[in-house]
């Protein structure tokens, strides 16, 4: 069976570096982390759960571990496997860019564990808008596939749908990233509706377009 993404060290040496980093900074905080750990903060960022050393200092880098062997191994079960030469440059950057958010993310709540005063209330907004805007700049040029993008019943059935879908796509995570690092400025008092704002434009907004773009296209038809 041919590859479809073609793994080389080139491809592979920033991903595979940061998994090795974040699991040797896991052994560090796993040794300094007291008995809980805080893990998780609300939209007001105020803790509200905590997690064992082992959980706290691992959890990041297991992830980003799985996270690496799925977009290494996810593409050969795609049926669309052949389409991926033509993003091919686009999908590593794509995996670089979720294993460096996690390799943050990992690193920000073992120094807070240890100690740091870390504003994870403050940071994470930033980081996940920074991501969002990130993955906006990147997602207009994915070609058709099973895995990565906007994968709608109607994307898949058409190549027009898929292209400006994704077109739109890329400028509204654009928007919602901004609007996501914008909740540190406003009162924590309204920063879920910020938070609402954010995933009706992701999750809502996006399959309604596409939907309404594939029944245009079968009305032409």
């Amino acid at each position: 069976m041919s590859n479809p993404i073609k793994p080389t060290v080139k491809t592979e040496w920033f991903s595979v570096i940061f998994i090795i980093l974040a699991f040797l900074a896991g052994a560090y905080f796993y040794q300094n982390f007291p008995d809980q750990v805080p893990t998780h903060w609300n939209y007001k960022g105020q803790v509200d759960g905590y997690g064992s050393p082992l959980l706290a200092a691992f959890m990041s880098p297991t992830m980003m571990l799985i996270i690496y062997l799925i977009f290494l191994t996810i593409p050969y079960l795609d049926p669309k496997k052949e389409q991926y030469g033509s993003f091919i440059n686009i999908y590593h950057r794509f995996k670089d860019l979720i294993i460096t958010f996690l390799f943050i993310v990992g690193l920000l709540i073992g120094l807070n564990g240890i100690g740091q005063t870390i504003a994870i209330g403050f940071w994470m907004p930033i980081l996940v808008g920074l991501l969002f805007i990130a993955i906006g700049g990147l997602l207009e040029k994915v070609k058709m596939n099973w895995f990565l993008g906007i994968r709608t019943p109607w994307t898949l059935s058409s190549e027009t749908v898929w292209t400006k879908t994704h077109r739109l796509s890329s400028r509204v995570l654009m928007l919602a990233g901004l609007l996501m690092a914008s909740t540190v400025l406003v009162p924590p008092s309204i920063k879920i509706f910020f938070f609402i704002l954010v995933i009706s434009l992701v999750v809502l907004a996006l399959p309604v377009y596409s939907y309404i773009l594939y029944r245009q296209e079968r009305k032409e038809k």
